[in-house]
């Protein structure tokens, strides 16, 4: 994680990428955007450079492919 990077929530997440929590949730199970991740014993938050990865490629983005990144 870079010194910039941010853990940024679900209204962010659906703000920035237009998409619809159904079909955002439904991304993630396919393996296509990337998988949010535990900041409490509740809550969970998604790393700003994964999603921004996303914006980037959308049809090419493999979370697969970028485990090793995060």
């Amino acid at each position: 994680m870079s010194k910039t990077d941010r853990i940024i929530r679900l209204k962010t997440v659906l703000d920035r990428t237009g998409l619809s929590r159904s079909t955002l949730y439904r991304k993630i199970d396919e393996g296509s955007f990337p998988r949010q991740i535990p900041i409490s014993a509740r809550g969970t938050g998604w790393r700003e450079s994964a999603v921004e990865r996303w914006i980037a490629d959308p049809m090419g983005y493999d979370a697969d492919e970028l485990d090793g990144l995060a």
